[in-house]
């Protein structure tokens, strides 16, 4: 009996895979994933960042080994999120430099996308950037610029860069990406809040500017903000939300905006999920009548598992980070992964 059923699970299963290729239409489909990769740090000193704790011969004791598991796992994740094709665009953060980068798109998970990068370094004291990978295939980049953030109020702190990028689709319609990586909460909420309202106006003028010159404009926006839908350097400054009735081209809708109301996060801090990550886009890519489109309840995050810490304390599984402190656990990374699929 336990071998019949065990059987007829496995045809299911079978069916099923069979049938998402079966129905999957590649030339129509587009996938977008960001993931913050948790300190994705290469193993050689850098003299110009406070890189010193990612060396060999620090207390973390970060070495070749566990750095290459780093980049296998991560390339493991991407890789899984769409089960018929690599996706097309990848937003990172937290990640050192161009070499670490060009290990990821070169492991053994990622590299039959012949990814192209998007990288620049960012003033960020750490040493950590957000950067972008494309299918050259899918996705043919035009130009990039990077919007530095100085703070006029304090004006000794550096943080990352919003960096942009403008790209054709397979369809030749062009696609803008915000790439974004805001300032942490490691001060508190609201001492670090001004910090990222700040950046909020910041993207604000640039993605008004892009609307300016193309009401028609198609605006993704990806990233870590360290703040949910909800708070006000999204939800006010940024004018992300969750109206679908809106006839302001000016106003953006945040796809993770529901999930985050119905308690969904992709990261937890002591027991609680934040929605820190998000994907906002502009109208044109929700009511578009011609090319690609994402549908209101787009937004996903990915979490299977195996890449997840079953918390005995909470009872919850949470994302396997690779350090806690001193300590380290061996796991991907701190945050899962948010990521949409555009169709036409």
């Amino acid at each position: 009996m336990k071998n019949i059923s065990l059987t007829l699970l496995i045809l299911l299963f079978s069916f099923s895979v069979f049938a998402q290729n079966k129905f999957y239409k590649a030339n129509n489909t587009f996938t977008v994933v960001f993931y913050n990769v948790e300190n994705l740090f290469d193993t050689i000193d850098n003299p110009n960042a406070i890189d010193e704790q990612f060396l060999p011969q620090s207390n973390k004791k970060w070495n070749t080994g566990r750095y290459h598991k780093k980049i296998n796992d991560i390339g493991r994740v991407i890789s899984s999120i769409n089960i018929n094709e690599l996706p097309e665009i990848i937003g990172l953060a937290e990640i050192e430099n161009r070499s670490v980068l060009e290990d990821l798109a070169n492991s053994r998970f990622l590299k039959k996308g012949n990814y192209g990068i998007v990288h620049e370094d960012s003033p960020d004291a750490r040493g950590i950037d957000v950067a972008l990978l494309y299918r050259n295939d899918e996705f043919k980049y035009i130009e990039h610029k990077i919007y530095r953030i100085h703070f006029d109020f304090e004006p000794e702190t550096t943080t990352r860069d919003i960096l942009y990028v403008k790209g054709s689709l397979n369809s030749a319609e062009q696609l803008h990406i915000f790439v974004n990586h805001w300032s942490s909460r490691r001060e508190g909420q609201a001492a670090s809040e001004p910090k990222r309202i700040y950046i909020a106006k910041i993207l604000r003028s640039k993605v008004d500017s892009v609307l300016s010159k193309d009401k028609k404009a198609k605006i993704l926006i990806l990233g870590d903000f360290n703040d949910e839908p909800v708070n006000k350097s999204i939800h006010e400054v940024l004018n992300a939300s969750n109206n679908l009735h809106t006839k302001n081209i000016y106003e953006l809708y945040n796809l993770m905006f529901d999930k985050s109301i119905n308690g969904e996060g992709s990261y937890n801090f002591r027991g609680n999920w934040n929605m820190l990550d998000n994907l906002i886009i502009s109208q044109n890519l929700l009511y578009s009548k011609k090319g690609y489109k994402v549908s209101p309840d787009g937004g996903m995050i990915f979490k299977k598992r195996w890449m997840m810490y079953d918390n005995v304390k909470t009872g919850q599984f949470t994302p396997s980070k690779t350090y806690g402190g001193p300590n380290y656990y061996g796991g991907i990374s701190d945050h899962f992964p948010v990521y949409l699929m555009l169709r036409k």
